[in-house]
């Protein structure tokens, strides 16, 4: 088997449907508080809203005639801070804001984040970046 062709990615975007559009992005920008950069309305069945991820990803979420089928327990998107207390002041203002925390099968996210679900039961994991040590 050859070696793939490097190639010069440009971007990268994870596109996910939702249920409750208005009820998503509130989770997401107000809740997570990532960038809303724009979205669309009325594009051939869809509405749309894309947010800035960290390191320069997007995250799109549409409403449309697809509904919302969460993965696997390992199907994750991570999102890093710096230090856990900056992952436990994050999970604290979604517990007080009523969205269900998981447990992980993995227990590098139990150790080192705390996981929980979107409106659409996607798995969110809120972890801290460079952990000073690891078992």
């Amino acid at each position: 088997m050859s070696t793939p062709q490097r190639r010069r990615w440009l971007g990268s975007r994870v596109a996910r449907p939702a249920r409750d559009l208005d009820c998503s992005v509130a989770f997401y920008r107000d809740l997570l508080g990532l960038r809303e950069q724009g979205g669309f309305r009325g594009h051939d069945g869809y509405d749309g809203v894309f947010f800035t991820l960290p390191g320069g990803g997007e995250l799109e979420l549409t409403s449309g005639p697809a509904e919302p089928r969460p993965a696997t327990e390992e199907d994750l998107l991570v999102l890093y801070l710096g230090t856990m207390d900056e992952v436990s002041a994050v999970a604290g203002v979604l517990r007080s804001a009523g969205v269900a925390a998981v447990p992980s099968p993995n227990p590098y996210w139990t150790r080192w984040g705390r996981t929980f679900l979107d409106p659409d039961g996607h798995r969110v994991v809120v972890a801290v970046m460079e952990p000073a040590t690891v078992d």
